[in-house]
């Protein structure tokens, strides 16, 4: 076997290698522990449901629409 032959099967070994590594700790890095995402959830909703939570306006009706239509058109 040619000497540059076997140094490139060597890189590309040593590539795939990295790659699968990389891959193997990211994976571990983003897993988590059922507890942990509850508990992060739980964090999220006790930020969210400290702030005051206001209703939407009802959606008017068509009538209260034909007006608010008609005196912006007379405003023109």
């Amino acid at each position: 076997m040619n000497v540059w032959k076997a140094l490139g099967l060597a890189g590309m070994v040593g590539v795939a290698a990295t790659g699968a590594l990389v891959v193997r700790s990211e994976r571990k890095r983003r897993a988590y522990a059922p507890e942990e995402v509850r508990d992060q959830l739980h964090r999220r909703f006790a930020a969210i449901s400290g702030e005051p939570n206001t209703a939407p306006a009802p959606p008017l009706s068509r009538g209260q629409q034909l007006r608010s239509a008609l005196r912006f058109s007379r405003a023109r």
